[in-house]
């Protein structure tokens, strides 16, 4: 007999792929975003920050007042030695100096370095003169050096903080009335509240009431 025939099987045909008909994808519309915020003025570095080394002459409010304006300034609390008295109008330039050579003996003694410009907080004034607290602000002590304690009436404290207005006085110290008169009638004219105490800051020497270029800040703080 004939051997049998091979069988060849038949290609397979795929069965056709059903067409479904795409539904249309609606369009997202892209994300909102939050409008910009004001941008925020950025303070530059201080010297301590730039070299690690502190600044005898740096002032509370940083960069330097215009005398002709207004500076709205954040006070931040700084470490100060500070000493309370009393004076007379005639005498108050001499006993703030004394003041503040007994804060400069005090930091020298207990090697606490100056971080900054002499202050006076004045904490009443009436006709006859005034009370007031002298500041001078301070660094850290070298380590292993801490001392907590001084003579004199000197004792540690902080700056006053907060929200302020600077106003700048260049002329000499006997015409600082004349400063006065000016931030009492800017705050009349703003109908601005403000505590009751005032505070000086030396950016020059007080070793002459008569120096016309004696500059000094002058910070009011609204209630």
């Amino acid at each position: 007999p004939a051997p049998p025939r091979p069988v060849t099987p038949e290609p397979v045909q795929p069965a056709p792929t059903p067409q479904v008909p795409l539904e249309p994808q609606p369009v997202q519309p892209p994300p909102t975003l939050p409008a910009p915020g004001p941008i925020q003025p950025v303070q530059p570095p201080t010297l301590q920050q730039q070299t690690g080394t502190i600044d005898p002459n740096a002032t509370l409010a940083g960069k330097r007042g215009d005398q002709s304006d207004v500076d709205e300034v954040l006070l931040v609390a700084k470490p100060v030695l500070k000493l309370s008295g009393a004076a007379s109008w005639d005498e108050g330039f001499k006993r703030l100096a004394e003041s503040f050579r007994v804060l400069r003996q005090e930091a020298e003694r207990a090697r606490l370095p100056v971080a900054g410009r002499p202050l006076t907080l004045f904490l009443e004034t009436d006709d006859n003169g005034f009370r007031y607290e002298a500041m001078l602000p301070v660094g850290p002590a070298p380590e292993g050096e801490r001392n907590t304690t001084f003579g004199n009436g000197v004792r540690p404290g902080l700056t006053p903080a907060g929200p302020s207005l600077r106003f700048v006085h260049v002329a000499p110290y006997d015409d600082i009335d004349s400063t006065y008169e000016t931030i009492t009638a800017y705050l009349e004219a703003k109908a601005i509240s403000v505590k009751d105490a005032f505070l000086e800051e030396y950016v020059g020497d007080l070793t002459d009431p008569a120096d016309p270029n004696l500059e000094i800040n002058v910070y009011v703080q609204p209630r």
